[in-house]
């Protein structure tokens, strides 16, 4: 797509209909001005996608991404490594470091103490994965799950690596995940937004790294594909429910009248932000009956409000954010991203991992159960993970009964399922240290590729003009993990 050609255009179409002598009807030039009301060519309805995407038939039409903030140990989860316990102690061999680069918290380490997990591993479901103890509940779903055990990323410290994974990029400024596929793809709800965003904080590290809004952002997108943060305390969205003493007659006459001077200024300008002003007031004026709606859970089963666990019914915690996730995924919202904090194990791993599991683990399980029985799971892309992983050699002094570890982005696990995945299987594999990568390494730009694939989404073609360039999520790479793939 190319801003300044979409520009020309407008203007072309404003001097044409302008100076028309017969005129022509409002709605129709309001269509022809703005093309973000312009559905894909299979569509029924206004999707605000583009035309041409997906580029050929998907496997997935919507993507929940429970991003775990603070990067998870993959060795103390996921990642079985038996023989760590014979070298419970040992020097982490230079052989295995191979010199590469640690972060300031321990790189004046003088000693480098590999730290097994505490915790028991068990084969579970008909696939034999090894999960540890600390998620009973995400063992039970295994056979629905597709562990990636060779992840690795670029960045070493927080803020980067998350941005990276949210964005394709270190630096802050590009968009997000999220507003690229409802740019690309848009909504299949025009009452809600494409592309929301739900925060917790877990019980974990409760002075986990920040999570900003930039991290939802739509860059230079045009801000209409931003995601849109869902509050759990007062109203969902700000400014949703008329002030005191207007009805919503009033409201609407209201809006009606900016609609038409904001058109004006449209025509005027061609600037595509006024266009996203106009569309996202009457996205709020929709959303003021789809919320409430939305979030009371009231009606929901007893037994579906067990299964998510005892805070399923507090709103603001990750098990109610699984909840308004399967709700929001029923309800043909695109992408839906759950960032819970409190990973960050720097120290007293054991005790803070096991806050951070009890928070994650029955809710995640659930919602695969949930998706799966509503017959939603085969649609839509479940993603678990964080921004990197967690060192083998403890951060501070090692205990019989503590330790920490420092962040590790050479490699960790995440896990996907639904959507085009195959279940019950696991990909990619790490030394005996879980340090280096031995096998079939995906780097975060090849994810980003194969989750716009189960989409049916080309990579390479998804793009957007800006400062002269052509900016796609994936950069200048990425490649397709066609092993997980069903």
């Amino acid at each position: 797509m190319n801003p300044l050609l979409e520009s020309q255009l407008l203007l072309t179409r404003r001097h044409f209909f302008g100076r028309a002598a017969t005129g022509i009807g409002a709605a129709a030039l309001a269509s022809l001005l703005d093309k973000d009301i312009a559905a894909a060519p299979d569509a029924k309805k206004d999707t605000g996608g583009w035309p041409g995407f997906p580029n050929f038939a998907p496997k997935a039409k919507r993507v929940i991404y429970l991003f775990q903030s603070g990067a998870p140990s993959q060795m103390d989860l996921f990642d079985y490594k038996p023989k760590l316990n014979e070298l419970r102690g040992t020097e982490l061999p230079e052989s295995i470091r191979k010199g590469q680069r640690l972060t300031g918290m321990t790189s004046r380490q003088e000693s480098f103490p590999v730290a097994p997990s505490m915790f028991k591993f068990a084969r579970r479901g008909q696939c034999g994965s090894w999960v540890s103890d600390l998620m009973p509940h995400t063992a039970g779903v295994v056979d629905d799950l597709c562990f990636i055990k060779s992840m690795h990323t670029e960045a070493i410290n927080h803020d980067p690596a998350v941005t990276f994974f949210q964005t394709g990029f270190q630096l802050a400024g590009r968009p997000s995940i999220g507003s690229w596929l409802s740019y690309g793809l848009g909504s299949d709800n025009r009452d809600l937004p494409a592309f929301v965003v739900l925060l917790s904080q877990g019980t974990g590290n409760l002075n986990d790294q920040p999570l900003y809004d930039r991290l939802w952002g739509s860059g230079f997108l045009p801000t209409k594909y931003q995601g849109i943060k869902f509050r759990s305390v007062g109203e969902p969205v700000l400014y949703l429910s008329n002030p005191p003493g207007v009805g919503d007659g009033t409201r609407r006459r209201v809006l009606d009248d900016l609609a038409r001077l904001n058109q004006l200024k449209l025509e005027e300008s061609g600037d595509p932000e006024i266009a996203t002003r106009i569309a996202q007031y009457e996205m709020a004026y929709r959303m003021q009956t789809s919320v409430p709606e939305l979030t009371d859970v009231s009606k929901e089963p007893k037994h579906v409000l067990d299964m998510y666990g005892p805070n399923a019914r507090k709103p603001g915690t990750y098990a109610a954010n699984c909840l308004l996730a399967r709700r929001l995924a029923e309800r043909g919202v695109r992408f839906i991203q759950l960032f819970h904090r409190g990973w960050d194990q720097h120290s007293s791993l054991p005790k803070q991992i096991a806050g951070q599991c009890s928070d994650t683990d029955q809710p995640s399980a659930a919602l695969i159960k949930d998706l799966k029985q509503r017959g939603l799971l085969d649609d839509t892309l479940v993603i678990w993970g964080g921004e990197f992983g967690r060192t083998v050699y403890c951060q501070g002094t090692l205990t019989a009964t503590d330790y920490g570890r420092d962040h590790h982005p050479r490699c960790f696990t995440i896990w996907m399922a639904g959507g085009g995945i195959k279940g019950g299987t696991s990909y990619g594999a790490t030394d005996d240290y879980c340090y280096n990568i031995t096998e079939n390494p995906v780097h975060v730009h090849d994810l980003h590729a194969t989750v716009l694939h189960c989409l049916g989404i080309d990579h390479t073609k998804l793009t957007y003009k800006f400062q002269g360039r052509y900016f796609r999520l994936t950069d200048v790479h990425g490649k397709i993990v066609e092993d997980v793939l069903r």
